[in-house]
């Protein structure tokens, strides 16, 4: 009856722990985190050239209640065309199937961000976005790529999304982007990072 109590107790205990850790590990699989960012387009604080773009739309403003004045002061300049890419590649699979396109920008600020579009990966627990200095990514399990940098956590297994990159980052060490799974040390996807 001891053995028996015993071994009841001992199963007990790792169903406790196990049930938990496998939820953890396995419930990402049957769910999706849809994300849809916008890219971001202006700086936060108002800048020299948006207060001469306010300047230019307020004599527009005047020029259209006065029609025959003739306007000498330039329109403003389109966010968009501010806007430069800087790299961009295509996500191919590796442990898992995925799409979807990696593109960085610097805006019109000067910052730089890493953007996902029509991107769609399995879900998994835990998983990272990552840069890393290779070129193509080799889809070796447990075994962490040298001199990678962690952008955070990945915002959602399917849609566009943003990552801001560090100011100091400088992009010429990296050459691809990961999808990381953390706990299993596993690259879901990769895309290269080429230069325009």
């Amino acid at each position: 009856m001891g053995n028996r109590r015993r071994n009841v107790i001992l199963v007990g205990l790792g169903l406790s722990v196990a049930l938990p850790v496998g939820w953890y590990l396995l419930s990402p699989l049957f769910f999706d985190r849809v994300v849809q960012e916008d890219l971001p387009l202006a700086p936060a604080q108002p800048t020299a050239e948006m207060e001469e773009a306010a300047e230019a739309t307020a004599a527009m403003e005047e020029a259209m209640e006065e029609p025959d004045k003739l306007m000498e002061e330039p329109m403003p300049a389109d966010e968009m065309a501010d806007m430069r890419i800087l790299a961009q590649g295509e996500f191919y699979n590796l442990a898992h199937e995925g799409q979807g396109r990696a593109t960085i920008y610097e805006l019109a600020d000067g910052s730089r961000v890493l953007r996902f579009e029509n991107f769609q990966v399995i879900n998994g627990p835990d998983l990272h976005v990552w840069l890393v200095p290779v070129d193509p990514v080799s889809d070796m399990v447990g075994k962490e790529i040298p001199g990678y940098v962690d952008l955070g956590t990945l915002k959602g297994n399917i849609g566009d999304q943003n990552y801001d990159l560090p100011a100091d980052l400088d992009l010429n060490d990296f050459k691809s982007v990961v999808i990381w799974c953390q706990p299993f040390r596993v690259p879901f996807n990769a895309a290269p990072l080429i230069a325009p």
